[in-house]
C-alpha cells in the first residue's frame, strides 16, 4: 500500500495523511492510491505540510507498518532515550572530559 507522509509546517512533527486531513499516528494512515501526488500539490498550497511524499507500507490489523526503516524510525520517534540525555539546564551539559 501507498501512504502519505511529511511534515507539520508549523511544529515540524511527522505527519500522516487519514483522507480528511493529517495526524501524528502511522495507524491512522489511509491508502491514497493514484491521487497522491493531487493531494501533495493541494497540501502544499494550502501550507499545512511541507516535504510531503509517498512511501510503501502495509497494514497488519489496525498497525501501518512503513517498508523502509527510515520511515518507520521517522513513525516510531526518536531512537535514543531521552530520559538518559543531557538537559540544558543541567551544569554538567557544558561539560566535556576527554
Amino acid at each position: 500500500m501507498k501512504i502519505l507522509t511529511g511534515n507539520d509546517l508549523p511544529s515540524g512533527d511527522v505527519i500522516w495523511w487519514t483522507g480528511e486531513g493529517w495526524s501524528r499516528h502511522v495507524d491512522d494512515a489511509i491508502e491514497v492510491g493514484d491521487e497522491a501526488q493531487a493531494l501533495i500539490a493541494r497540501e502544499d498550497a494550502a501550507r499545512r505540510v511541507n516535504g510531503a511524499y509517498v512511501i510503501e507500507a502495509t497494514r497488519d490489523g489496525g498497525s501501518v507498518r512503513p517498508a523502509h526503516i527510515k520511515e518507520r524510525i521517522r513513525a516510531l520517534g526518536p531512537t535514543v532515550r531521552l530520559d538518559l540525555s543531557l538537559k540544558p539546564a543541567d551544569p554538567a551539559a557544558g561539560t566535556w572530559v576527554i
